[in-house]
């Protein structure tokens, strides 16, 4: 066996340059020495794994040199793409975030949907402009935040009565294009 007639600096020694041939014909830049690292563990890997019966030790080291490379060069890509992908998905999550806290209510000093909801001259004219029913959503589901479900129950409805009641409710709305002028009040103070 190779291992009884040379010592790995030996055959180091001998075969180093298959370590430097690798890594031009991979197209290599390695000013850290990582990758000519790389090829001495995969060398000796090799040296101390080698069947003679199998074929002739050159031939070995090229392949497990070569394909170990390999596998460091996918491991840094991986690596690089993660380095890319994570400040991406970072900036998701911060969007994601903000778009979520900017749907709850705030605290109550500037919460706006608060002084809204308090805000009972706006509510009158709101109702002024529906029918009994959609005024009903209005008045369940957008002021005192009560699930379509439990307004369903307590009036004894489907939900998709209600449903339909919120529909027509933000057409109706939607529809007046005089609605933020019908809240403006002059009177207010």
């Amino acid at each position: 066996m190779v291992k009884d007639k040379f010592t790995f600096e030996e055959i180091f020694e001998q075969n180093e340059r298959r370590i430097h041939y690798h890594l031009h014909k991979l197209n290599i830049r390695d000013p850290h020495q990582e990758f000519y690292q790389e090829g001495i563990v995969a060398m000796w890997n090799a040296y101390e794994n080698y069947q003679p019966d199998k074929g002739p030790l050159s031939t070995y080291f090229n392949f497990t040199i070569r394909h170990r490379l390999i596998d460091l060069i996918r491991k840094e890509n991986r690596r690089l793409e993660m380095e890319e992908l994570a400040p991406k998905e970072e900036d998701a999550a911060f969007e994601s975030d903000v778009y979520h806290k900017a749907s709850l209510p705030a605290s109550s000093e500037g919460n706006p949907a608060e002084h809204i909801t308090n805000d009972f001259y706006l509510w009158q004219k709101v109702k002024e402009l529906l029918t009994e029913k959609q005024w009903k959503w209005v008045r369940f589901y957008i002021i005192e935040g009560m699930t379509l479900r439990e307004i369903a129950e307590q009036e004894g409805v489907s939900i998709e009565a209600v449903k339909s009641w919120a529909k027509e409710a933000r057409k109706r709305l939607r529809s007046l294009d005089d609605f933020g002028k019908l809240l403006v009040k002059e009177e207010y103070p």
